[in-house]
């Protein structure tokens, strides 16, 4: 089963991240999270990693669509967007296909919300 959609971007690593977040931002998306897990396992385990990003992605009138539907759906919010680094110094951004993400509710009120957030995600994909 997938459960995200990627897409190799060029640019550098840092670029990525920015235009990342500008077209989530575009698709109503804003960052509550933004975790850094290079130096996250630096800091805390002294390991080596590449770079590596998780990006806590919401749109906020989707969340509350979703939270009225099921108070349950928090549990599985926000939706994440990785950018990384390839092992041969390229980037993707993969975003959770957030149909599959609610699918596991199985709650039939959240498949036009699902259905929505993947067609964003779709567009912000294409338009890195």
């Amino acid at each position: 089963m997938d459960y995200t959609t990627a897409k190799q971007v060029d640019g550098e690593f840092d670029e990525v991240v920015e235009r990342t977040t500008g077209a989530l931002s575009e698709e109503g998306f804003g960052i509550l999270c933004d975790i850094d897990v290079q130096a996250t396992f630096a800091e805390k385990l002294d390991q080596e990693f590449r770079q590596y990003r998780i990006l806590g992605a919401c749109n906020p009138q989707l969340a509350f669509d979703g939270l009225d539907v099921d108070i349950e759906l928090g549990t599985l919010l926000p939706c994440n967007v990785v950018v990384y680094e390839t092992d041969d110094g390229g980037v993707v951004v993969s975003t959770v296909d957030p149909e599959q993400l609610m699918g596991v509710a199985g709650n039939p009120g959240l498949d036009s919300m699902a259905t929505d957030a993947a067609e964003r995600f779709e567009r912000v994909l294409e338009s890195l």
